[in-house]
Formats: structure tokens, sequence, C-alpha cells
């Protein structure tokens, strides 16, 4: 019996090793696709099981279309996509007019944009209602998202595969929260979580024209950021889920980045013909928020300053609504909030030449 039971043991360890060494799981959840995404999908020992999708700087609907739409560019259409959450839990267009009206004006309001409130070098995002039909500059997608809303889905993926899915997630945090209400064991069940969001103190680092003008969401009102303040409620509830692990990306060391035209180039010599059109269409200026989180999850090296911290955030709807809440373990108030590890500052070369490389890791997409 001692033997079998010894056999048992070595051979359970083998199978964990085995497990360990195949392809890291990982969830994106986002409001579109962009660079982040193919960056995951690219990446050659990465297994995307699935893209949940989430209004923030769009709706749901037009989200879905676009992942649809760049799965198909990337070759990619054997990635599930399920859509996810239409509004926040609690917060509204309206109810932002009114917050406005109170507390002054919002730099970004995603989907909810109509105008910038100064000049801006960046484009002026058309506007559109939830449900509005949805056509693609660069074509509609012929595909179909999955029959299953997208809480539904990252329940069924953690409880199919407990302790190996990362969710990765660049905008709110709806889905995410929904899933947590509807399986009080969905965060514990997940490998750990990735996501971007927050802000503690930016400071503007580059000196151009862009940079100038993306410091104005943060140079007053330092611990707001757009994909929490969308749906503070929901990033609250996040926090003070049961995760194995939290890294948080703020907006702090986005300020060292940007995405060039001379990048967007160098990306685009690398990718295959297809996807390097599509890269080449991006328009430069923006700092690489979303690239950032999924650059230190596959290369955690590039972290220069990390620091464990307990995070909340303010869901009174006051001037602070959606703002950070951060302590260090002996100041918090002990409601639940989790301990994460929140990255301070990266190296931005080491993240541009991974996001090079990437885009040629796949060359079967032309």
């Amino acid at each position: 019996m001692r033997l079998l039971a010894i056999i048992l043991s070595v051979l359970m360890s083998v199978t964990a090793v085995q497990a360990q060494d195949g392809p890291r799981k990982v969830i994106i959840d986002d409001e579109g696709f962009a660079l982040m995404h193919l960056m995951l999908l690219q990446a050659p020992d990465v297994d995307v099981l699935g893209i949940t999708t989430v209004s923030g700087n769009v709706w749901a609907n037009r989200a879905t279309a676009m992942v649809l739409r760049g799965l198909e560019i990337a070759g990619r259409t054997d990635v599930p996509v399920a859509q996810g959450a239409t509004y926040p839990l609690l917060n509204s267009e309206k109810q932002t007019d009114r917050w406005e009206a109170l507390y002054g004006k919002l730099t970004w309001k995603g989907a909810w944009m109509k105008q910038w409130v100064e000049p801006t070098q960046q484009s002026t995002p058309p506007y559109f209602g939830p449900d509005d039909p949805v056509h693609l500059p660069e074509g509609d997608p012929t595909t179909k998202p999955a029959d299953e809303i997208a809480a539904n889905f990252l329940i069924r993926m953690v409880r199919l595969y407990p302790g190996e899915v990362t969710i990765v997630a660049c905008g709110p945090l709806t889905n995410l929260a929904l899933a947590q209400r509807l399986d009080p064991a969905f965060a514990g069940l997940a490998k750990e979580l990735v996501y971007m969001g927050g802000s503690l103190n930016p400071r503007q680092t580059l000196d151009t024209v862009s940079a100038a003008q993306f410091a104005r969401e943060f140079v007053n009102t330092p611990r707001r950021e757009f994909n929490i303040r969308f749906d503070p409620e929901a990033a609250s509830i996040v926090s003070r889920s049961p995760w194995r692990k939290i890294t948080i990306v703020p907006v702090d060391p986005s300020t060292d980045t940007q995405r060039t035209k001379a990048l967007i180039d160098r990306m685009a010599k690398a990718a295959p013909a297809r996807l390097a059109t599509y890269i080449s269409a991006m328009e430069p200026g923006f700092p690489l928020w979303d690239e950032i989180a999924a650059g230190v999850w596959l290369d955690p090296r590039m972290i220069t300053r990390r620091e464990t911290l307990y995070i909340d955030y303010n869901t009174q709807f006051g001037p602070g609504y959606g703002d950070m809440l951060s302590w260090r373990r002996d100041y918090r108030p002990d409601l639940g909030e989790q301990p994460a590890e929140v990255v301070r500052a990266i190296d931005p070369k080491r993240l541009e030449a991974l996001m090079v490389r990437l885009m040629g890791e796949r060359p079967g997409t032309n």
C-alpha cells in the first residue's frame, strides 16, 4: 500500500510538471481589438482560450465586431468570442453628465464621448448608441460570437481548468464582477488576474504633444483612470474578490511609452502581409497602456519597479467617484481588499522589442 501511494504521488507530480510545461492559458477581457490582443495571440507559448468583450471605449456590440474582424485578419478564428456587459453595474451616461455638471469635465468618457474638451491631436471618436448597427472601416466580420454571455464563459473556463487560467483585463471590469457575483468561487478558481486600470501618481515623462495632451487626464486628478471610472462598482467588487494573485498596471508606467510611427513601422515590417496592413493603419501617439499589461505577463523581467499594495476603488458619488484607493498592509480598512502587485515602472525598450518580435511569431496569417 505504501509503495502504491509513492507511485501515485510520483505520477501526480509528473502530471503537474507536464501541465506547467504546456502553453499558458489566458482569457482576454477587453473593449476592442488592438496590439495587446495580437501580442497574446501571436505568443507561441500562450493558449488564448477566448476573448470576452465589454463596453468601455466603445459599446460591447462594436467591441465584439472589432474582435471578430481582428481575429479574421490575424488568422485566429479558432478563438471563441463571448460578448459581455453592455452597461456598467450602476454608472450611466446620464449619471456621468450629472457628475460633470457638479465636479468638472472628464478628459475621456469612452462610449459616451462626443467631443474633446480641448483641441487634441488624436482623432475625435465617432459617437454611437449601444444598439446602433456596427460597420467597421476595416470591413465587417463574417464570423459570429459564441452563443454564451461573457460572465458564463469566464466561469465555465476557470471551472474547466481550475488554477490554470490567467485573465488579462484591459477594459472596465464589469464582466469579472458579474462572474464573481454569479459564482463566488470564480476568482479563486482562476490562476491570476492581470489588469490595466487605476492610477496612483503618474507624471509626464516624454516631451511630445501627445504625451502632454494625455497628461491632462491625471495632472489634477492623479487617482482617476477611465477603465475604473466607467464602472467603479465593478472594480471594487473585483478588488475584494479572493484571487490567488493580482497584478495591476496603472497609468503610471505608461507615461514612459508611446505608440510612435517608428514602432508601428517596425511591427508592420516584422508581421505577415495581411497583419502588416492592419498594424500600419493604427493611429500613432497613444501610450502603450494595454500592451504593458500583456508585456509584463509575458515577460515580467521588463518590470523595473513594483510595489505590493491593498487596492479598492471609490464608489461614493462625489468628486472622487472611481478614484483608486491604496494602502500598505497595516493601514488598510480590512474590508476584503486583496494584496496586489502594482507595476510602477517598466523598461520601454524591452516592451517594444517584445512587441516587434511577437508580430512575426506566427507566420501563417497572410
